[in-house]
């Protein structure tokens, strides 16, 4: 997929998405948190890719698109689409090979991200509840988006490593952002304080 048509799904996704809770309640402060940090990293992705820094771009979007997803998991969120936009429909397209030492510098430093950030949380809500539940699933796509991106890295498709680091690190920030982990260490790698 071409970075602009990743640019559009996600836009698109983001015109379409609304909150799902009642305003000035707890879960709508998340809800709003969930969406303003999906348009954040929207409209850094747009910055990035319109001064031609598309390996920033590439991971902005994915990032959004971890953000959004994770609010529509947890019911805060919901986009008003006939079927959820999926940023995986199809492998990343190359970026130029001017870009490869960025890319490869940018793709190790997210694995790592997404790595460490995966093993400095735990679970926050009782196994018994049904906040566990999401939080257990939301470990699980930050585990599998490793998993894929590692096993892209192998494939030396730096992009979809990156493009799934990325998404990846959104799904477990947001999970943090909305109370469902413990900070056990490296704090400073989540947007908490």
């Amino acid at each position: 997929m071409k970075i602009e048509e990743l640019h559009l799904l996600l836009s698109a996704a983001l015109e379409k998405t609304r909150i799902t809770v009642p305003p000035e309640t707890a879960l709508w402060a998340c809800a709003k948190d969930q969406l303003a940090m999906a348009r954040a990293y929207e409209s850094d992705g747009t910055t990035f890719a319109g001064r031609g820094d598309m390996v920033n771009a590439l991971a902005g979007f994915f990032y959004a698109f971890g953000w959004l997803h994770f609010g529509c998991a947890y019911g805060t969120l919901i986009t008003d689409m006939p079927i959820p936009p999926c940023p995986f429909i199809r492998p990343c397209r190359r970026l130029p090979g001017a870009v490869s030492g960025k890319l490869t510098e940018k793709s190790s430093r997210y694995e790592r991200l997404l790595t460490t950030a995966s093993a400095s949380v735990t679970c926050a809500p009782d196994p018994s509840t049904p906040a566990y539940l999401l939080a257990a699933r939301t470990l699980q796509v930050a585990y599998a988006s490793a998993c894929q991106g590692r096993w892209f890295l192998e494939m030396k498709r730096e992009e979809d490593a990156l493009a799934h680091f990325s998404y990846g690190h959104g799904w477990l920030d947001a999970g943090v952002r909305a109370g469902l982990f413990t900070i056990h260490a490296h704090r400073e790698i989540f947007t908490v304080d």
